[in-house]
C-alpha cells in the first residue's frame, strides 16, 4: 500500500481526514479522532537510513500506535521498524513502499486507532447501604 491509497483508506475507513500541522510542509500528514483529537496515524517522509534501511534516498512511512505487547513480533515482519521519531514502546513505523504487508498495516492502523480513542467513562460505584 502507497501513501496515496493509505490516505485514501484513512479517510473511507475512519472518516478522518489529512492535517498538516506543520505546513507550508505537506510530506508529513496527521490523521486524528474527531472527538478527542489525538493522533492514530502519522505519514511522513523520511531518509532511508533514519530506519537503518542502507539505501540512499527517501522512504514514505505511518508511524501507529501499538500494544507494548505485541511490537517485538511486529518488528519481525518485513517493512516494519521501531518507531521513527515516536516513543518506541508504543509506536511502530511501517514502510509504505510495498515492504510491509497490506493485512497486517491494516490491522495496525485498527489497532491504532482504537488505542487511542476516547476511552468511555468509568461507572461510579455504587455505595451499599447497611441496615441495622
Amino acid at each position: 500500500m502507497n501513501r496515496k491509497q493509505l490516505e485514501a483508506y484513512i479517510q473511507e475507513t475512519y472518516n478522518a481526514d489529512a492535517e498538516h500541522p506543520w505546513a507550508p510542509d505537506t510530506s508529513h500528514s496527521v490523521f486524528r479522532h474527531r472527538n478527542n483529537r489525538k493522533w492514530f496515524a502519522v505519514i511522513m517522509e523520511i531518509p532511508k537510513t533514519r530506519l537503518g534501511i542502507n539505501e540512499d534516498g527517501m522512504i514514505c512511512i505511518v508511524n501507529l500506535k501499538c500494544d507494548p505487547m505485541m511490537i517485538g513480533s511486529f518488528l519481525c515482519e518485513n517493512g516494519i521498524y521501531p518507531a521513527y521519531h515516536m516513543n518506541k514502546t508504543h509506536w511502530l513505523s511501517v514502510a509504505l513502499d510495498g515492504r510491509a504487508d497490506e493485512e497486517t498495516l491494516k490491522f495496525l492502523l485498527d489497532l491504532s486507532f482504537d488505542l487511542t480513542a476516547k476511552k468511555p467513562a468509568k461507572a461510579k460505584s455504587k455505595q451499599v447501604k447497611k441496615y441495622d
